[in-house]
């Protein structure tokens, strides 16, 4: 029977969310991880499309390369946005953060990944909302989503959902990925490390910016792994009351 075991956020480490250095911090990680993805699909576009003379296919693949730059200049102008936010403000201040705009762009934006290694990507719709900062949330769920799909072999599944207990809310992302042993569940958070270290690709920050993205937000992230048979990354966060109804105006 395997082990399996739980942590949460890594490590026991306490910051004091209105410290301007570790919002920087975690703003610039985020950015340089998360851009690397579209830059990565901009080169592989055009270089494609460098070594292929085929009209339509190549018209396919430039849009592709169009998309990926859309797609790098917004994440430039969330980055700008957070950062007025925060000449604005000595620290994060929560708002009611809505679920299912958030999850219908994560299935769109890591849908054409989840296509090329074969996995099944399922975001079950919600409704929930909670207390949050949505540039950062955006950032957090898209870097687990992300990972899920990185470690899941061909065939597997990654679902997104998220469940109500009590006051607070579960934003869930399982995988049937490889799975980690016990002894490494807290080290995935560390910046720079990689549970596969023979992966070319990637710098491990991925897990390291979602954990200093959490404890910035006075949210959790809790991971649940059993070797072999895949992961849930779990961020647990306030749950927001539902949102009233607009008055009518006769």
């Amino acid at each position: 029977m395997r082990e399996s075991q739980c942590v949460v956020n890594g490590e026991p480490v306490t910051h004091d969310l209105r410290r301007a250095n570790e919002f920087h911090v975690a703003l610039l990680a985020m950015a340089g991880h998360d851009l690397r993805q579209p830059l990565q699909v901009v080169i592989s576009s055009y270089d494609w499309l460098s070594r292929r003379v085929d009209k339509d296919l190549a018209r396919k693949h430039l849009d592709r390369g169009q998309s990926a730059i859309t797609q790098l200049i917004e994440q430039l102008d969330h980055l700008v946005s957070a950062l007025r936010m925060h000449e604005r403000e000595s620290g994060i201040e929560g708002a009611r953060v809505a679920l299912g705009p958030i999850f219908a762009a994560l299935e769109r934006d890591q849908r054409d990944f989840a296509n090329q290694k074969d996995v099944r990507l399922d975001v079950v719709p919600t409704q929930a909302a909670i207390i949050s900062d949505e540039v950062l949330l955006e950032g957090i769920l898209r870097n687990l989503t992300r990972n899920a799909l990185k470690y899941t072999h061909r065939h597997g599944r990654v679902l997104v959902g998220c469940r109500r207990r009590g006051t607070e809310l579960r934003i869930e992302v399982h995988d049937t990925g490889v799975g980690m042993p016990p002894d490494k569940l807290a080290s995935v958070f560390q910046a720079f490390y990689r549970l596969d270290s023979t992966q070319p690709n990637g710098l491990g920050l991925g897990l390291f910016v979602v954990r200093r993205a959490v404890d910035l937000l006075g949210h959790r992230v809790e991971v649940c792994s059993t070797l072999g048979r895949g992961s849930c990354f779990a961020v647990v966060a306030k749950a927001a009351a539902a949102a009233r109804p607009s008055a009518h105006v006769a």
